[in-house]
């Protein structure tokens, strides 16, 4: 596994940033579907908790777990400052059983954390375990099918060229990590006793910007983000997204 403590302090300082604007606001929309007020929520990996105080001012009753005790400070005094209730726990995806023992939610949320696992379809075996009959798991992969695109479109020939031949690389925080296709990932879930129900692109337009771009005027940002949702659901070009965002269920018995 990746060690994601070394980049932490570049993580926070680019969460205002338009790459991470649009990766938050194009999840928030595509869970839409899957969220109703009341539910139980689990969100492993929650970090700095964007997705978690989302969750919580719908209503939901929200779980983050996180290696990091800077990040879950952060969610915490984010949650304060906006009266949020949200229960934190200081843990790792290997070790959810042990955070939470046999609790079982409606939505388990997996954002950012998958390219970092040396064992991905673990990961997902541990997720599933938390998720109640009838729930669903939203999970984030880097995109095999497009990996070239960003070095590409950034005029990096031999990044790209070199993209064709791996599923690792190196991303825009420095570490190590590994992209997965669409029908790797329906193999590790089916191990899983999962079963894909959907998927969409994340960043479709706007991988190649800068890290230090920030985001424009409300209006165009919005326009902006109809752009990058359309793209998520739609062929061809969901498949040139930089992550694939995933919902599955249990499998049926």
């Amino acid at each position: 596994m990746t060690e994601f403590k070394s980049a932490e302090a570049q993580w926070i300082e680019r969460l205002g940033h338009l790459r991470n604007v649009i990766r938050q606001e194009v999840i928030s929309r595509q869970l839409t579907t899957y969220v109703r007020a009341g539910m139980d929520v689990l969100d492993v990996g929650c970090g700095q908790g964007t997705q978690a105080l989302r969750l919580a001012a719908g209503g939901c009753h929200v779980t983050g777990v996180d290696p990091s005790e800077e990040l879950l400070q952060i969610c915490a005094d984010r949650a304060s400052a906006r009266d949020l209730r949200v229960e934190l726990l200081h843990g790792h995806i290997e070790a959810l059983d042990r955070v939470l023992a046999g609790r079982r939610f409606d939505l388990v949320c997996c954002h950012g954390v998958m390219m970092y696992l040396d064992h991905r379809a673990r990961a997902l075996t541990s997720l599933a375990a938390r998720l109640a009959r009838g729930g669903h798991l939203s999970v984030t992969f880097r995109n095999g099918h497009a990996l070239a695109l960003r070095p590409g479109l950034r005029g990096d020939w031999a990044g790209a060229l070199s993209a064709f031949e791996s599923k690792e690389y190196v991303n825009e925080l420095g570490l190590p990590a590994t992209a997965d296709r669409i029908e790797d990932i329906d193999s590790a879930l089916d191990a899983a006793g999962l079963r894909m129900l959907t998927w969409h692109g994340i960043r479709v337009f706007n991988d190649a910007i800068p890290t230090d771009a920030i985001p424009p005027d409300p209006d165009e940002l919005q326009l902006l983000l109809e752009a990058e949702e359309r793209a998520g659901t739609t062929d061809p070009y969901r498949w040139m997204a930089s992550q694939l965002h995933v919902v599955a269920e249990l499998a049926p018995p």
